[in-house]
């Protein structure tokens, strides 16, 4: 039987390897030696600091607006949406929201206006927009606003190898037109195109409510834009009180599903927005040297 045999200093050094982190600075040495022969430092396995979860939450909250379809000074109905991107004009900035075509339609109503809200704590802003691109539904279920004057950077948006089963997720989204909310779930499903290869359908078990559709799915590693919120799987449960029989839907866990990012591009493409892709994929932010000059 062979055997290795390890002396005492060798077997030392080996578990001091194993229990000390890894190496940050190592120092090298060039010439013959001596006091006069330089030093170079080289630094071998230097990362960034990974976000923290607070941070990421920070950076994502910003993309993400309230949306209200107002007749007669009220509210008929509310929706939620993402800035994807910005552009200079002679008029000053206009930003692009994206969210549900369901959410904006307004076909029911006479003399409509479409409000896009951006809450920052106590105080609400609100902005007139216009519906400048519509899919069609259940197959597109998107839609793009133009809204002058919304100084909200774009959100990022993810590539197809970034969904992951399992990954992290926030919602952001403003149910029952409400002020902007947060819940927190994973990336529950991914529902793949058999001859484009591309995603068609993503699942998240976070929770959402009414007015949820056209909210952001983001990961929470990078704080990129996973998805569009199209809608969620309700069961219905009943009950008797007095004689009486009630019933109410309840959102089922795992089935809230979205639009993925590869959609988005398919939307924006098809629709002569494609130029707002380049601040999506760079996340410039409104007046930043990377906004981009309106071509129409």
């Amino acid at each position: 039987m062979n055997r290795f045999a390890l002396g005492g200093p060798a077997l030392f050094a080996l578990l001091s390897c194993a229990a000390a982190p890894n190496p940050q600075v190592v120092s090298t040495t060039s010439g013959t030696g001596g006091a006069g022969t330089p030093v170079v430092m080289q630094t071998v396995g230097a990362q960034a600091p990974r976000p923290s979860r607070k941070e990421l939450v920070r950076r994502i909250l910003p993309h993400n607006v309230r949306l209200a379809i107002q007749e007669g000074g009220k509210s008929r109905r509310t929706a939620s949406g993402v800035v994807i991107g910005n552009e200079k004009t002679a008029d000053g900035l206009v930003s692009y929201v994206l969210t549900n075509a369901h959410a904006v339609e307004m076909g029911d109503l006479k003399n409509p206006r479409l409000v896009v809200i951006v809450d920052d704590r106590a105080d609400s802003t609100e902005y007139t927009g216009q519906v400048v691109a519509t899919g069609s539904v259940p197959d597109m279920d998107l839609a793009l606003l133009k809204v002058p004057g919304l100084p909200l950077a774009p959100a990022q948006l993810a590539t197809d190898t970034e969904l992951e089963l399992g990954d992290d997720v926030v919602v952001a989204a403003s149910p029952f037109g409400r002020a902007l909310s947060l819940s927190g779930g994973m990336l529950s499903h991914v529902e793949w195109d058999k001859d484009s290869k591309t995603p068609r359908m993503v699942k998240t078990d976070a929770a959402i409510g009414y007015g949820a559709s056209g909210g952001g799915i983001f990961s929470l590693e990078s704080g990129k834009l996973l998805a569009i919120v199209e809608g969620y799987r309700t069961a219905k449960v009943g009950f008797a009180v007095a004689e009486q029989n009630f019933s109410f839907d309840v959102p089922m866990p795992g089935e809230t599903f979205a639009a993925p990012s590869s959609k988005v591009r398919q939307f924006l493409h098809q629709h002569g927005f494609a130029r707002l892709l380049a601040g999506a994929a760079g996340g410039a932010g409104p007046g930043a040297d990377g906004a981009q000059t309106a071509s129409r």
